[in-house]
């Protein structure tokens, strides 16, 4: 049962990081279509908040090795 509640941590923390990398970036291309002249500062921003998404799939790993070598 560890590896089946492993399994789905690592599938639920890689579907929710992918949706939200995916709103994020299609957003700030959409914001930079709407004001040009803002485009350096919205692509900070936009990696930013990739790399705090980012961080949920790597929890999402550790909490499924601690239950399969637990």
């Amino acid at each position: 049962m560890n590896y089946i509640a492993a399994a789905i941590a690592v599938f639920g923390a890689a579907i929710g990081a992918a949706y939200g990398n995916g709103k994020v970036i299609s957003k700030t291309i959409e914001s930079m279509t709407r004001q040009p002249e803002m485009a350096g500062q919205l692509r900070t921003t936009m990696f930013i908040g990739v790399a705090l998404i980012e961080a949920v799939p790597i929890l999402g790993v550790v909490i499924a090795l601690l239950l399969v070598f637990k």
